[in-house]
This record gives structure tokens, sequence and C-alpha cells, in this order.
């Protein structure tokens, strides 16, 4: 309640418990507590932030940074008096505030995170965390990986974590990869006691018991349905309160009995293993047929009662007072990563009529973990089906960059894709997986064909290219036509001379089902961009709206032509085109006809040499051309030698007389001087005030250029350009550029 003069005082000198606890009262008083935080930042942080000026909400910023760096030891609370407080616990204070973690080399966060004293904190984080980030992981030991499990279990399966990223594993620990990987896609054997201090989970034990509840509650309505209707003709002849208390008599007898009859409890509570297998053969469907003869179940009711066998034997067992094995918890995983995957290619996506049912049915097994003595049928001795295990929450984007993936852990990977339903979003990025792409666009195909699928985002990048660029395109879309997102990107050729196979005239033949696709990047590892075999893919991408074209060369003079020609007649809806290193210094015709095409809205030459060998009069066309286009908005050049003179000279696009209605331009590694910028800021300027302070102009992208040979001319730009537009530039040291440059020529 104090004055807002008074709290504005006051506020600096708050530690951040009291600073947290009166941010309301700041709110309410119009005050804003973000340069509190951000010089919190500054002082305790030490470091500029990658993207500060995205920042919104430095309150956030700087909780989750603390956060991180409390759980890895990295910061002392007691090295600033505004930390420590006596009613201040770093963790549990600031864990609502995260939203990204990140756990590194040993998983010691994960241990902290599972200990009991944080048993709160973990509560907080299941709420809040929505992406979880593994880097430079060590191989670690059972009990490590044991408070992983909980970690994931909580966090994935009872949590609200959408985002599973690894990064940087140069070797990486099979089981531990597995593991993760398993998990992230909600699977976990049903038989496996995930305990927490010696006790079951108990978020699991109360969904077992609302389920089981449910499912009794049911079956005594449908119990009293069966004996009130049998019995209408005598309730006709009763008066209403002796029929109300009929009913009641009905619904507050024993609820089991109406659901199965003793021989059926026989059967149910002594289930041997081989009968927790959704494809157990016979054993199982006659256990299944003994249970549904005793009462008429509705089809909704018959399909939970595959995984209520599986608990009914966990709890007989828990009832016994025998937990599972603590190396039961890994049994799953160790086979997952040893699992026999022959003839996967085969089963998977090869009949098209093929229905839900059989798909299920043909998805690739795991060895069976169960007892000794297991015996399958309708399958080899010794697995059970994904289905087996328990299915909980799963996340819907997994990223994976520079963790190499053999060919049986693709293999894996590939059978939980294939019913990874809430899958949205897959990043693949130098996993060295060269044939092995095609073990993983079969996981994804089959999972394309269920009618849950919500697979959209697909980015692969790697090294080297086992195949043509847009061989793969091809294929990827034949397989997922329902992607909206493909992104492919490789660096090099394969390493072998000759034992990459070049892409064949039969590519631009080959006919393409219509996909949904919007966005398409594609990088060329130094290949001819031949538009003939782009046409197919743009012909079946009819809601084309963004295509990007990196590192490709063109094999003649006019073959940029004829690709501006079949963009124009087959993506009706692009609105974003992008080359970068693609050499267009020759090309200035084509340039000048993109710059005035009415569909585009943003356009991108990045690193394309336009100026290299252009005169004063193209550089006049350019400028010309866009005053006159008004649906252009967003104009990037940077890396194409613009140069002061030229950079100038573009400030004439926001004349008094311009039509355009560009907004973005990005002119960042450009060999612009401060003198330079100065120079064009005060033509902008002028601009500015003969169009009466209305310049569509917002944002100026200034990155890697030489500001930093005049500072002070520099920053005096940088002044009077922002009081035009938004800048973002760096702090960029030229002259060491300069030198790496000349060290690698």
């Amino acid at each position: 309640a104090l004055p807002g003069h008074l709290l504005r005082g006051l506020l600096p000198l708050l530690t951040i418990f009291h600073l947290e606890r009166a941010e309301d009262a700041a709110r309410r008083a119009g005050l804003s507590t973000q340069p509190i935080w951000r010089k919190l930042w500054d002082d305790v942080m030490k470091t500029r932030p990658p993207n500060s000026e995205s920042i919104t909400c430095w309150r956030k910023k700087f909780l989750e940074t603390f956060f991180s760096n409390v759980l890895h030891g990295v910061l002392d609370v007691s090295s600033d008096w505004r930390l420590h407080d006596r009613h201040f616990s770093p963790l549990l204070h600031s864990s609502p505030h995260v939203s990204q973690l990140t756990l590194c080399n040993m998983l010691q966060g994960a241990v902290e995170l599972t200990a009991e004293h944080n048993h709160k904190v973990l509560e907080n984080l299941a709420a809040s965390l929505r992406v979880l980030k593994f880097q430079h992981l060590l191989s670690c030991d059972r009990s490590i990986r044991r408070s992983l499990v909980l970690l994931l279990h909580r966090l994935i399966h009872h949590g609200s974590v959408s985002q599973v990223s690894m990064c940087s594993w140069p070797v990486p620990d099979t089981v531990l990869l597995v593991l993760i990987l398993t998990m992230s896609a909600g699977f976990w054997r049903s038989g496996n006691a995930l305990a927490c201090h010696g006790s079951p989970c108990g978020l699991c034990r109360e969904e077992d018991k609302a389920q089981s509840q449910e499912s009794a509650q049911e079956g005594a309505e449908r119990g009293c349905s069966a004996e009130w209707e049998g019995s209408g003709a005598e309730n006709q002849k009763r008066s209403p309160k002796e029929a109300h208390a009929c009913m009641t008599s009905v619904l507050s007898g024993p609820r089991s009995p109406p659901l199965q009859s003793p021989a059926c409890e026989e059967t149910s509570s002594e289930v041997p293993c081989g009968h927790t297998s959704i494809q157990g053969g016979s054993s199982h469907r006659s256990s299944s047929e003994q249970l549904l003869s005793c009462h008429p179940i509705p089809r909704k009711i018959r399909r939970r009662q595959k995984p209520a066998v599986g608990r009914k034997r966990r709890c007989l067992r828990r009832s016994r007072g025998h937990y599972a094995d603590p190396e039961d918890l890994y049994d799953f995983v160790f086979t997952v990563a040893r699992e026999d995957n022959s003839g996967l290619l085969d089963k998977i996506g090869t009949t098209e009529g093929e229905n839900t049912e059989n798909w299920t049915s043909s998805s690739p097994r795991l060895p069976c973990t169960g007892h000794a003595g297991c015996k399958k049928r309708g399958g080899p001795a010794g697995t059970l089906s994904l289905k087996a295990a328990h299915r909980f929450r799963s996340v819907s984007t997994l990223e994976l960059f520079s963790i190499p993936l053999t060919g049986e852990t693709c293999r894996t990977l590939s059978n939980l894709l294939s019913s990874w339903v809430s899958l949205e979003n897959l990043v693949l990025s130098y996993n060295g997986l060269n044939a092995n792409i095609s073990c993983i666009l079969s996981g994804l195909r089959a999972l394309s064909r269920h009618p849950e699928c919500r697979f959209r985002v697909l980015r692969v990048s790697d090294m080297f290219s086992h195949m043509p660029c847009m061989e793969l395109v091809r294929f990827v879309l034949s397989a997922l036509p329902q992607l909206h997102t493909l992104s492919v990107s490789f660096d090099l050729k394969n390493q072998l001379e000759g034992s990459r196979p070049e892409a064949s005239l039969s590519c631009s033949e080959a006919e393409i089902p219509e996909s949904c696709l919007e966005v398409l990047e594609i990088r060329f590892p130094r290949e001819p961009l031949h538009t003939a075999f782009l046409l197919p893919v743009l012909k079946a991408s009819k809601s084309l709206q963004q295509l990007s074209l990196d590192s490709a060369t063109l094999p003649c003079p006019q073959e940029l032509g004829l690709l501006l020609e079949v963009l124009k007649e087959c993506t009706p809806n692009l609105k974003k085109l992008s080359f970068h290193d693609v050499n267009l210094a020759e090309h200035q015709k084509e340039v000048l006809l993109l710059l005035q095409d009415p569909g585009l809205q943003e356009i991108t030459f990045s690193f394309c040499r336009l100026f290299e060998s252009s005169t004063a009069e193209f550089l006049s066309e350019i400028i010309n051309t866009v005053k006159r286009n008004s649906s252009l908005k967003s104009l990037k050049l940077p890396g194409n030698r613009l140069g002061n003179h030229r950079l100038v000279a573009l400030a004439d696009i926001f004349s008094e007389d311009s039509s355009s209605s560009l907004c973005q331009l990005d002119v960042s590694s450009n060999c612009i001087k401060p003198d330079g910028l100065l120079e064009f800021t005060k033509k902008l300027e002028g601009h500015f005030q003969q169009r009466g302070g209305q310049l569509p102009f917002t944002h100026l992208r200034l990155f890697q250029n030489w500001l930093d040979q005049d500072a002070e001319t520099a920053q005096e730009a940088l002044r009077r350009l922002r009081a035009v537009c938004s800048v973002v530039n760096d702090a960029w040291d030229s002259s060491q550029a300069f030198a790496d440059y000349i060290s690698v020529m």
C-alpha cells in the first residue's frame, strides 16, 4: 500500500525474494520492475544473453537462468546480498518461472531434483517446464539412471514437457539414449514399479484407482440398467417411493460382481506374463472372451480391459509385498537397443489399403523382458509388442543434434516413431544417418497412416548426403504427404567418390501425390539445381508459402529463368523466397523480376554476389523496382558487398514519391563503415520529415559490419537511427574477422 514514489525508490533495495512479492504491488502502481531485473542480470550473471533484443521479460529470464546455475552449482547465492535471504529457497522460489531446463554431463541435476527435499521443486517444474534439454552427456551408473527415470516420468508422463532435445553427444551411451527416447515417446513397461523412495508412483496409483472406480461405476450402472429394465412391468405397479428404494438398493450393492463371475476373477488375478501382450495369441483372447462372457460390455469398456489385466497383476504383486526388482526398471530399455528388426522395411507401410488394426498388428516388436519361462504365441519366442508397455503422455517435439545414430539405434527410433501419435516436430541434425535415413522414414510412414497422427515438421541435416537432395525430398513427400515443413540440408556429397548415385531423369518424371507442404528448405551440397527435378515437387505442393534454396549451383544461364516460370505457374501462394550462397552475379534480369513479383512479401539474397560485376544502373533499377512494389515487406541483402555508397543509395526506397511498404531491411555483412551509416541515417531522416514522420520502415539489421573502426561516429549514427526505426547490431571485431579470413585463404 506504499505510494508510488516511495515504492519506486524501495524496489532497487529489495532482495529477489521480496522483489518477487512486490511484483503485483508495483504493477498496480504502474511501475515496471524490468530495469531492476535487467540490472540484476548484469550484476549477477555478468554475461550478455544471446538474442537479448528479443527478451520480453527480464524477470523470467533471470529466474530461469538463476535456477539452472544454482542447480548445477555454478552460482553461489552468498555472492550477492540480493540473492541471500533466510526466507528464500533458491530452487523452490525460482522453479515456477522455469520453462526450459538443460541437464548435462553426469546428470547431477536429475539426482538433485528427484531428492526427497526437492519434492515441491519437482512439482513446480511439472507444471511450468516445456523444454527439456540434454547436453554433453556421459555414461552414468544405475542409481543415476533411476533418478533420470523418475524425473522423466514426472516431467513428461505426468507433467507439461512438450519438447526433448539432445545435443553434443559424440559417443552416446546406447542404454541411456534409448531410455530417454523411449520415455519421451511415452512408453514404459507396465510391469515396472516406478518407485519413488520405496513407494510406487502416486500419480500412477491414483490414475489406476480412478480408472478402476470408473469401470466399476459403469459396470454397476449397466447391471442396474439391466435389472431395472428386466423388472419394468413390476416397477410400473410400484409407487414412486418404492421404485426409488429399489433403484437405491441396486446402486448401493457390490460393484465388482457385475463385472465378472468368480471364475473370471480367478482367471484375471493370476495372469501369466504371456497374457500381458496385445499380440499374446489364443491364451490372451480366451481369457478376454471368458471375462467378456460374464456380462455384456460396450466396445469402449472392452478396450479398457487390456491394460487393466496388467494393472491387476501389478497390484497382486504389491499386495504380496513384492515390488519389482530395481534391475527391472531398465530391462525394457536394455532389450529395446538389442531388438531384432529383421524385415522391418518390408513390414511397414507396404500395403496402401491397410487399416488401423492391421497397421497395429504389423508394428515392430521388442524382445520380451518378462519372467523366466514366458512363452509367446503368434510370433517369435520371447518377443512382445510395444503396446505391451504402459503408454503414458509423450512429447510433441524431438530434436537430436550431433549424436551419431547407429543402424541399431535408428531401428529402435523407427519402432518408436511408428506409433508416436503426439509427435509434431522431428529434428535430426548431424547424426551420420547415411542409408539409415530410409529406416527413419519407414517409421514415419507408418506413423502417417495412424488416424491420430499430428506429424507436421521434419528437419534433416548432415555432413554427407547419401543421395541427391531432390531425390530425398521426393521420397519424403511421397511417404509423408501431410507434412507442412520439410528442411533438408547437407554440407558435402558422400566422402567416397562414386558411392552416391547421381539424380536420374526418372526423378523428374516421377509423380508425387498432392501434399500439404507450406515450407520447403533445401541446402544442396554444391549440387546443380535442375528445375526439372524440382518441378514434380512444386506441382505437388500447391500450398507452398516459403521456399529456401541454399548452396546450389546453376548449371546454365537459363536455369534461374526456368525456375521463376515454374514458381509462377505452380506456387500461387508463395510468400517468401530465399537464395543463400547462390551466385546471381550474372542473373540481374531474374533478380529484378523477383523484386517486382506482387505475390512475394519477403525476398532474401544472402551472399549471392549481387553487385560483384554490376553497374550503377543495376542498383538504380533495384531501388525503382522496390519503390513501385507495395506488397514487398522484407528485403534481406546480407553479404552482397554493398559498401557505403550503395547503402546510402538504398535510403531512396523510402523517398516521398515511393509506394513501397518495405518495413524490414537486412544489410548485415556488407562492409559498411560508420561514416557511411551516418550518411544513410541523415538521408533517411530527410525522407522521414518529408513524409510527415510516417515511414513504413521499422527494422534495420546491421550485424557484422565495420562499425568498430570509428566508435564515436557509429554511436551517433545508431542513436539517430533508433529515433526512426528499430536497429539490431552487434559488437563485432572486424580486424579479427579479417585476420581469420586471411589465415584460411
